[in-house]
């Protein structure tokens, strides 16, 4: 498709040409999904493409429509020059805490990239890697392009898993909600209690002194 700088996604393109033209290797985006629901994991992203990959409509996947997102998934994959899935369950969220757990699904997505790239830009201020340089931006979906490309990755991901999970608890409409602290959620939780995936460090106010 003709690369259109007026759009938002070839605006965010722009900034990437940007960074990448000052660096001698690889440039990833890194992003996460999920890390405000109270059940299911929390899923990371890593993207590298190549200097003139464009697929317009790639932009901050919370502003996607989910069925363009579907479609943005296969081009961004079948596009890409490597990408990389990391996924963190609820039980070791629930261990090391949600932060952890975000910065540990973000290096395993990292570290199953093909090649390892000379800078990362992550969505946020906490991410670190130790063979790349690493620069967090807040709002990076919406700001650069690989970044939202590994966003979309990360929440396409997620969406399936938490749609699988609704036919192991089919009390639950985890292919709606996706884990997130809905009133029906809640209202799930208090008939039918918790189930195996959700994260019991996630204390919530509607629930005290119902199952606490």
């Amino acid at each position: 498709m003709k690369l259109n700088f007026r759009t938002r996604t070839g605006k965010i393109f722009r900034h990437d040409n940007r960074i990448r033209k000052k660096l001698s290797g690889l440039l990833c985006g890194v992003d996460e999904a999920g890390r405000g629901p109270v059940a299911g994991p929390v899923v990371a992203a890593a993207v590298i493409f190549g200097d003139d990959t464009f697929i317009e409509g790639i932009f901050d996947s919370k502003q996607v429509m989910p069925a363009k997102r579907e479609v943005l998934f296969e081009e961004i994959i079948n596009s890409a020059h490597t990408y990389g899935i990391g996924i963190v369950d609820n039980k070791k969220i629930d261990e090391i805490n949600i932060l952890n757990a975000t910065k540990m699904a973000m290096s395993i997505a990292v570290s199953r990239l093909k090649e390892i790239p000379e800078m990362i830009m992550a969505d946020g201020n906490f991410f670190s890697y130790d063979t790349a340089k690493v620069e967090n931006l807040i709002k990076g979906d919406a700001r650069s392009y690989s970044i939202a490309a590994a966003s979309i990755l990360a929440k396409v991901t997620r969406d399936r898993i938490m749609c699988e999970y609704q036919k192991a608890y089919p009390n639950f409409s985890f292919s709606s909600h996706k884990g997130y602290c809905t009133l029906n959620h809640i209202d799930e939780i208090l008939e039918h209690g918790y189930t195996d995936i959700h994260r019991r460090s996630y204390k919530l106010k509607a629930l005290q002194g119902e199952l606490f």
